[in-house]
């Protein structure tokens, strides 16, 4: 299956207005991509409108956000249903700072229905950092049966290679995200990783035109959830 891991709406203040729910999943569709995530910055709203139009189109939603630790570590956590999404959204509302968006100077951040309608604007600051650290944020991934994933781990800011330069000996993640253009083996060295950790590559996406633009191949025996998570725990 083609995966494509890291994806933003335009929920995310960095998000391109035309990064809708259906747009996004028409255009996976058209890629042929299998399995798209869905990662806003530090909320799951569109999440779950997403993974209802994906249905319709043969194109499986993981649905979760791209969670900044207090270290300013970015974070993917994928959650298996809607009762543990929500969970992971209190998690997040209850350890969040206070500050709020400036949407001409961050941009919108629009919570939206399937045919585009703008249901909800969220005013807290997406792109601020909750009060967790990687680790505080991973064993409530793990604990909650999620899946998570340091996004684009040796990126030279906001990654667990720029921020804390190792990865913790008592973290548990599914997979590491890496750049674009880099040597496996060089990354894995500099963040002291076994050589059969696994990896993943996204887009990291906020416009359509880059859906798709990295995706990673991932061999799952089924199409679901539990399927996914079963298949980076097998490398």
């Amino acid at each position: 299956m083609i995966a494509d891991l890291h994806t933003h709406t335009v929920l995310s203040p960095c998000g391109d207005l035309e990064m809708s729910p259906i747009l996004m999943l028409e255009k996976a569709k058209e890629l042929g991509i299998d399995i798209l995530g869905i990662t806003d910055h530090n909320s799951t709203l569109n999440a779950v409108v997403c993974k209802d139009i994906g249905k319709d189109l043969g194109v499986f939603v993981l649905m979760g956000a791209e969670v900044t630790s207090k270290e300013e570590v970015h974070c993917l956590c994928f959650m298996p249903d809607e009762e543990k999404l929500k969970i992971l959204q209190e998690y997040i509302d209850n350890n969040i700072g206070k500050k709020k968006n400036k949407p001409e100077f961050f941009g919108e951040q629009l919570i939206v229905d399937r045919d585009e309608n703008i249901i909800g604007e969220e005013e807290k600051l997406l792109f601020q950092a909750i009060n967790q650290s990687v680790s505080e944020i991973a064993n409530k991934v793990n604990k909650l049966g999620g899946i998570f994933i340091p996004a684009h781990s040796n990126a030279h800011r906001n990654s667990i290679g720029s921020q804390l330069g190792f990865v913790p000996d008592n973290l548990y993640f599914d997979a590491i995200e890496i750049i674009e253009n880099s040597n496996k083996d060089d990354v894995f060295y500099k963040l002291n990783l076994p050589s059969n950790t696994s990896y993943i590559t996204s887009s990291d996406a906020h416009y359509l035109k880059d859906i798709g633009k990295r995706t990673t191949n991932i061999d799952v025996d089924e199409l679901s959830f539990a399927g996914v998570k079963s298949a980076l725990k097998n490398k």
